[in-house]
C-alpha cells in the first residue's frame, strides 16, 4: 500500500532513526494495518505531485488534504482527519507586527511565502495581498527558510505544521502567529484517493468511523501535539 506524504511535520516527518512518521502517517499505518495490506510504504514526495500521483497510479492513498471542489475533480476524499486553523510563520518577535491575513494586506511592503496550490495562497489573495509580494515554494523548509532569512516577512500555511515545525528546529528563531478564527474558521482535512478507488475509500472511512475519537485516537495524536479540543472538531 503506497502513501504519499509530505515533509510537513507533525503531519509527517523523518524521524531521528530515520523513520517516517507524523499524525497522517500514524492514523494512515493503522488504518490500513486493518486491511488487507501486507505492507505500507510511505513516499516522500511534493505537493503539486500528490493528485498526480494518484491519477497515474504511483500511489493509491496521500496524507491530508483540504478537500475544495477543485480538487475533487482529480480526487475522492476521505472523512475529516483533522481540522485547523491557519498561520503565519514569522521571525522570534514577530518584528513586522503581523496578527492575520488583514494585516499582510494592509502593509504593502509585506512580502508572503506560500506553497504552490495551497489553500493559504488563495486566501492571501482574497484579503488583498497583491500577487507580486507572494513568493511560491515547492516545500514547506524552502519556505520556512525564506522566513529566516529574511527574504520574506511571513510564511502562510496550517498553524498545526508551523508549530511543529518549530518545536522540531528552535535554533531557526521562528514563531507562529495564529489566524483568528473571526477572519477565517479552521479548515478540515481528508485522505485523498483516486477517482476509481470507491472501494478502498469506503473500507478507510468506516474504520475512520469507529476510530476517530477513541481513546487510542486521542493518545496517538496527542504524541504529536493535537489536543482533545481539535479531535472533537472531527469526531462527531
Amino acid at each position: 500500500m503506497k502513501f504519499a506524504y509530505l515533509i510537513e511535520p507533525p503531519f509527517n516527518f523523518v524521524d531521528e532513526r530515520g523513520g517516517v512518521t507524523g499524525c497522517d502517517v500514524a492514523l494512515a499505518r493503522y488504518v490500513i494495518g486493518k486491511l488487507r495490506f501486507a505492507n505500507f510504504d510511505p513516499i516522500e514526495t511534493e505537493f503539486p505531485e500528490l493528485l498526480l500521483g494518484l491519477t497515474d497510479g504511483r500511489w493509491r492513498m496521500t496524507t491530508g488534504l483540504f478537500a475544495t471542489d477543485e480538487r475533487r475533480e482529480h480526487a475522492q476524499f476521505s472523512r475529516p482527519i483533522w481540522a485547523l486553523p491557519d498561520g503565519l510563520l514569522v521571525k522570534k518577535g514577530n518584528p513586522r507586527n503581523l496578527n492575520d491575513y488583514q494585516s499582510l494586506a494592509d502593509n504593502a511592503d509585506i512580502k508572503l511565502a506560500v506553497i504552490r496550490d495551497q489553500l493559504q495562497h488563495r486566501s492571501a489573495i482574497e484579503f488583498g495581498v497583491d500577487n507580486d509580494r507572494i513568493t511560491i515554494f515547492e516545500t514547506y523548509t524552502e519556505a520556512a527558510k525564506s522566513v529566516r532569512l529574511g527574504s520574506v516577512d511571513a510564511y502562510a500555511s496550517v498553524g498545526r505544521a508551523h508549530s511543529g515545525f518549530i518545536e522540531r528546529n528552535p535554533d531557526w528563531e521562528l514563531e507562529l502567529v495564529a489566524v483568528p478564527f473571526e477572519e477565517k474558521q479552521p479548515a478540515f482535512g481528508s485522505f485523498a484517493f483516486g477517482l476509481s478507488d470507491t472501494v478502498l475509500l469506503g473500507e478507510v472511512d468506516d474504520l475512520l468511523a469507529s476510530f476517530l475519537g477513541t481513546e487510542r485516537h486521542r493518545s496517538m495524536v496527542a504524541a504529536f501535539g493535537f489536543s482533545d479540543f481539535e479531535v472533537d472538531l472531527v469526531a462527531r
